[in-house]
């Protein structure tokens, strides 16, 4: 029976972003995804949807400011306002750190940190309004161990790990429960790394009581 509830996860791919959203639309929630390719949305919510979920979609470019904004605007004269917002979106930036294009750099930190911050800024809102609201940022293990041949997304990693702990000491006091869920490993099905896997974590750290709160889940082996 569907609750009303909305969760909304942007950045969503076939693995974590996919899972997730499987994940909290089996215990009634509505989704919304939040992509760049329509057609791979179409197919998301064709799965899901087969599965019994209300989903919505909607085609964005997460770098791109305004028109993420639009779409968060959409999500909420649509469905209503989320309940939950996962951001899983990452860009890559080739290079080691000595050769890394600087101008590559921002462009893919304007995905993997900045765009984060502007869909958490369209949620606060009406989950300050609520005092209640779960914001689940996907993080991985180059935040806390760096490749030098993965310099761009490292970064991009590390700033999202910073942001998630700064969020979640400010939002805290308004119930809000911000987490980030870093992921030490190569997500690949029937591994230990598999994405429903993984996505159990994003629905454990939605249920857990405010005295409970963890605000970082450092997932490997």
């Amino acid at each position: 029976m569907m609750n009303h509830r909305v969760c909304v996860v942007v950045g969503v791919g076939p693995g974590i972003g996919l899972a997730v959203a499987r994940r909290f639309a089996r215990e009634g929630l509505r989704i919304a995804l939040l992509a760049r390719r329509e057609a791979a949305l179409a197919a998301y919510a064709a799965e899901l949807g087969a599965g019994g979920a209300e989903v919505h979609t909607f085609a964005v470019d997460v770098a791109d400011r305004a028109a993420l904004i639009q779409a968060f605007q959409h999500e909420i004269t649509q469905i209503g306002t989320p309940d939950v917002l996962v951001y899983n979106a990452s860009a890559m930036a080739q290079g080691t750190p000595s050769v890394l294009d600087a101008e590559d750099l921002l462009a893919a930190f304007r995905v993997n940190v900045a765009a984060a911050l502007v869909c958490v800024q369209q949620v606060l809102p009406p989950m300050r309004a609520q005092q209640r609201g779960t914001i689940l940022l996907t993080g991985g293990g180059l935040a806390l161990h760096p490749v030098p041949e993965l310099a761009g997304l490292a970064i991009g990693k590390a700033g999202l790990r910073s942001l998630s702990h700064s969020l979640a000491a400010e939002l805290a006091g308004d119930g809000i429960h911000v987490a980030t869920v870093t992921i030490c490993g190569y997500v690949q099905p029937g591994t230990y790394f598999d994405p429903d896997r993984i996505a159990e974590i994003y629905w454990g750290l939605h249920c857990q009581e405010r005295e409970q709160w963890e605000h970082e889940v450092v997932y490997g082996p």
